[in-house]
């Protein structure tokens, strides 16, 4: 009820906003226009409160808006979407950010083409390096150019992440389900696929640990972690099935190095693969080694990351090394433990993700803050007193408890700055002490989340 007053009184003061000038570019200055996504914006406009409704306009384009750059190259779609206040493309920022516009994909073929072109510059990428997380357009140069790592002028950074090819799978296989367009699925995308698999397995570490190694990484920085142990290779692991990952999705190097959100994220993206591969890229053999990876990976992940907590009983660890031990949090980054469910490695009501959420969103977390403002998710990428946008979606866009997602929705609407778009991280004391003004992917994903409490709960835009 309270909830309810509180939203109330946020209409009645916040009215004029409904006439106010939005922060979106003039029209001639957006990168990318869609009529779909448009048309999406008056609908929920006029299903919400002011500040939603604005809040939703700013924020849902956000990507087209400022981000993307569409072209032909061969006579083909190619398009590259910054991640935002960085002008680089990461393969996980870039599906992110598009992932909610597949919903409206076929009733705009100039949305279609753009993700299809995406869809083929992120293939591209794969195959100028598997191990890279973020890239530049074209040839170029880069901050992180003196890392000690095989940097290459199509770069611009080099940090080994399983969810780095995971997402690229996500959203061609997405694509597909949203177009039935096999157009992109040719032998390009097809010897992609294979890298994945070959960076997968050589990831899996079990050689000999003095070498040689495909793939290591160290950073002369001041930051700890920026940089991986043991000369570039990190810490001490034991061969397990799993799949190493020297950085977490927030960039921050892994203390263990099986990263359990991102294993999790692997068995489905493998297992998304594998349904590409035999339709319609028409390729059994490939569909055959992806499946029986996702599987080796899926036992391991049920032998290796499962740990018994005093208070929560049976629940997933966050990282694990293969010899028992197992780091305990959880990051704000997706993929996380708490956003299990929405990238398709559980359902919302499992015991496992149930027992681990429980623990996730309590201070028996390291990571998650709770202050004067709001209570959410932190992480070690920027200071643990701050809450992260993308956590609070995450959260609200796995919760089946109405009162739940009724909060997160409270909380993101309170906690925006007065700039009427989503950030990094904010102070759980001051959500005007926040980072990144520019975060493209923050903002598409709170469209995302207004789109998912529309469908299921559309009285709490009210």
């Amino acid at each position: 009820m309270l909830l309810v007053m509180r939203f109330s009184f946020l209409a009645l003061t916040t009215a004029v906003l409904l006439n106010a000038q939005t922060g979106r570019p003039e029209l001639a200055k957006r990168n990318f226009t869609s009529s779909a996504v448009e048309q999406k914006i008056v609908e929920i406009k006029s299903a919400s409160n002011p500040v939603i409704a604005r809040l939703f306009e700013n924020c849902f384009p956000n990507t087209l808006d400022t981000t993307v750059t569409y072209k032909e190259k061969d006579g083909l779609p190619d398009t590259f979407v910054i991640t935002g206040d960085i002008n680089a493309m990461w393969l996980r920022d870039s599906t992110a950010q598009v992932w909610p516009y597949l919903s409206l994909v076929n009733s705009d073929p100039k949305l279609k083409t753009m993700l299809a072109g995406l869809v083929r510059r992120q293939t591209d990428c794969i195959i100028i390096d598997p191990y890279a997380n973020a890239f530049n357009d074209g040839p170029g140069t880069s901050h992180w150019a003196s890392d000690h790592t095989k940097m290459l002028p199509e770069l611009h950074e080099r940090k080994w992440e399983i969810d780095s090819l995971c997402w690229p799978i996500r959203l061609a296989h997405g694509y597909y389900k949203a177009t039935n367009d096999g157009s992109v699925f040719d032998e390009k995308w097809k010897s992609a696929m294979r890298l994945v698999i070959q960076t997968f397995k050589e990831q899996q570490r079990k050689g000999d640990r003095r070498g040689p190694h495909p793939y290591r990484f160290s950073r002369t920085t001041a930051w700890q972690h920026d940089t991986m142990a043991q000369g570039g290779l990190g810490n001490p692991w034991k061969p397990c099935g799993l799949i190493a990952s020297a950085f977490r999705p927030s960039d921050d190097a892994t203390l263990f190095l099986f990263l359990v959100p991102s294993n999790h994220f692997a068995v489905v993206s493998l297992r998304q693969m594998a349904e590409l591969a035999e339709d319609p890229a028409k390729d059994p053999d490939l569909a055959s080694v992806a499946r029986e990876l996702a599987t080796e990976v899926e036992i391991a992940l049920h032998k290796h990351a499962i740990v018994t907590h005093p208070t929560y009983g049976q629940m997933w660890a966050y990282e694990v090394d293969g010899y028992g031990n197992a780091l305990m949090m959880d990051d704000a980054n997706l993929p996380s433990l708490v956003s299990l469910p929405y990238l398709g490695a559980c359902k919302p009501n499992d015991k496992l993700y149930l027992a681990t959420r429980r623990f996730v969103l309590s201070a028996d977390n390291p990571y998650f803050a709770e202050g004067k403002i709001a209570r959410g998710i932190s992480s070690p990428h920027a200071d643990a007193h701050r809450i992260w946008h993308l956590a609070l979606i995450a959260q609200g866009i796995t919760s089946t408890d109405k009162a739940e997602v009724a909060q997160v929705l409270q909380t993101l609407s309170t906690t925006h700055a007065d700039t009427y778009f989503m950030h990094e991280a904010f102070d759980k004391d001051d959500p005007k002490d926040f980072t990144r003004k520019w975060f493209a992917w923050a903002n598409t994903f709170f469209g995302e989340f207004i789109l998912h409490v529309y469908e299921n709960w559309p009285e709490l835009l009210k």
